[in-house]
């Protein structure tokens, strides 16, 4: 039996649990890496940033939602790469909402984060 249509629309703005994201910008120069986020079922986060990378969590509840740091990898890093990353990382704590449309998830706080869903 098919799903419904109003259940698959549900899922398809449901907050990604169970898939993966890169957020939306350029390249750094001299890198081919952009920051991206691989968000398990229940909430845990394994991240790749600018240079770092680690864990981390997320905990949400209707359109609320906390972003944890966890352990990061000790990692050498270029300077303002570095400094991206901890902007990023800081930028995911301040995070107070979400909002889902298709492929594109935003998180809103002091700034908003925009990340595509990878749907390769």
């Amino acid at each position: 039996m098919l799903p419904a249509i109003s259940e698959i629309a549900r899922a398809e703005e449901g907050f990604p649990f169970g898939l993966e994201m890169t957020l939306d910008a350029a390249r750094m120069p001299g890198s081919k890496r952009v920051p991206n986020l691989d968000i398990g079922d229940n909430g845990e986060v394994i991240l790749e940033l600018w240079c770092k990378g680690g864990k981390g969590q997320f905990s949400v509840a209707g359109s609320s939602v906390i972003f944890v740091a966890g352990a990061f990898e000790a990692r050498s890093c270029p300077a303002d790469r570095a400094q991206a990353d901890d902007d990023l990382l800081a930028t995911l704590t301040d995070v107070a909402s979400w909002k889902r449309q298709g492929d594109l998830v935003l998180f809103i706080g002091p700034k908003t984060l925009r990340f595509h869903i990878n749907t390769n």
